[in-house]
């Protein structure tokens, strides 16, 4: 009976293995189609009979895409995601706490208001959004698109839900102890939460990077655009040259690969964790 079990077990885990090879390679082929792509002549890139991997690697596309202010949206794609990180998981995981450990009037229907708030489309917002920053004097700035994605309710519910897994006695030694509120958040909330932060910087920069909707309403000056943006511009310019526009793409990949590469952890014990929470 234990040899049927142990065999029948192998064999499963024989299946699982090859279902998540072929899904991963499922998922990544459009990846190194892109990248292949932005290395091939615009003779192999229109062939009929697909060129797997190119015979000979033409720069060509490269050099095109940095004639272009290719870079500067790069940089300004950066910029804006980075520090809509960084102020995000700031300020959800500050709000989050407050929420989850703090005891106040309106606590209840605070946080109904910001459930009703991820249920909101964004496109339902953008007028009063735009409005409010022309009327700050923000409008055609990177702060127009990084502001709006600092107060993303999905985060503070996220480190809500984290926050309250903190015992409540830790926080009352540390009173005792005669830590004030700051020093309790970076020296012992902090570290309790760092999964979930990791986890939301993740979700927060992909999502801001990726926000062309946001970014083709706010930004209009052509050195103030962001790399998506920069992207759909060249298509409709140069709508046959597939080599830039899978260069560009390229170059607009990279950045999200190794954001991904280096939050991988915090990522990974967050969902975990979160697993186990619900």
């Amino acid at each position: 009976m234990k040899s049927k079990l142990s065999g029948g077990s192998v064999g499963y885990k024989i299946f699982t293995v090859i279902v998540l090879i072929l899904l991963a390679l499922f998922f990544i082929f459009p990846l190194y189609w892109i990248v292949t792509g932005s290395f091939k002549d615009a003779i192999a890139i229109s062939s009929r009979t697909p060129v797997w991997f190119p015979t000979q690697f033409v720069l060509d596309n490269y050099e095109k895409l940095f004639a272009r202010p290719a870079l500067r949206w790069l940089l300004n794609t950066v910029v804006m995601a980075v520090s809509a990180m960084l102020l995000t998981c700031l300020t959800a995981s500050l709000a989050g706490y407050a929420l989850a450990k703090k005891r106040f009037y309106g606590r209840g229907i605070l946080f109904t208001i910001i459930i009703c708030a991820m249920a909101l489309p964004k496109q339902v917002i953008v007028i009063p959004l735009l409005q409010e920053m022309r009327t700050l004097g923000l409008a055609d700035t990177l702060l127009a698109v990084i502001l709006p994605t600092v107060g993303w309710p999905f985060g503070v519910f996220l480190m809500k839900q984290f926050s309250e897994t903190i015992p409540t006695e830790i926080l009352e030694a540390a009173r005792v102890d005669g830590a004030g509120e700051i020093r309790t958040f970076a020296t012992i909330v902090f570290p309790m939460i760092k999964p979930g932060v990791g986890a939301l910087a993740i979700f927060t920069f992909v999502n801001s990077w990726n926000d062309y909707f946001l970014q083709l309403i706010m930004l209009t000056s052509k050195e103030k655009l962001t790399i998506s943006v920069g992207i759909a511009q060249m298509q409709g310019e140069m709508s046959s040259d597939f080599g830039l526009i899978m260069a560009g793409a390229t170059l607009a990949a990279i950045p999200i690969v190794a954001v991904f590469i280096a939050f991988q952890k915090y990522f990974t014990q967050g969902i975990s964790m979160g697993a186990v929470k619900g």
